[in-house]
């Protein structure tokens, strides 16, 4: 066992185990328990019962199109505009509530525009000219790259000239 420096303190603690029993979740005892009654009835009455109406209107709706579209004398047209009506319905509500939202954030940006005190304003100039004093200071960095890259193709076409002059006199 090492030996712990003189001074030093040192703190133990034991944790003893839970002696009680948890009910396991699918006991015959928690089916009867109220809460689990309470969340029984709430997914048929929110969920399932919604869910099987709907399923039901939309069946009866498809049987009446269908009974309707096959007979001899009915109107296939008219229902096929009624059928893009009620599609295009709620497209054109969602577009309609997305515009007003969009106009009233304009709106809200122009009063903030006027509320913006000067000083934000003079901040946000003083972060432009810093921007464009560090563009002005790349562009010159890269100046002398560009002038030396541009000279030492002529310095390449030149000698390839004088090279074809030489070999052309021999």
């Amino acid at each position: 066992m090492p030996t712990k420096p003189s001074g030093s303190l040192s703190f133990h603690a034991k944790i003893q185990g839970m002696k009680s029993s948890l009910p396991l979740p699918h006991s015959p005892r928690s089916e009867n328990h109220l809460s689990y009654q309470a969340h029984r009835k709430q997914v048929w009455q929110q969920i399932l019962l919604p869910i099987l109406l709907t399923t039901v209107i939309f069946i009866a709706v498809i049987a009446l199109i269908v009974n309707n579209s096959l007979r001899g004398n009915s109107d296939v047209g008219r229902w096929a505009a009624m059928s893009t009506i009620w599609i295009l319905l709620p497209v054109l509500m969602a577009g309609f509530i997305f515009l007003i939202i969009l106009g009233a954030l304009i709106y809200l940006m122009l009063r903030l525009i006027n509320i913006i005190p000067q000083y934000s304003y003079q901040a946000q100039r003083i972060f432009y000219r810093i921007e464009s004093g560090a563009k002005t200071i790349s562009k010159m960095a890269h100046k002398p790259m560009l002038l030396a890259q541009a000279l030492t193709q002529e310095l390449g076409t030149l000698a390839k000239a004088a090279i074809k002059k030489a070999q052309e006199r021999m």
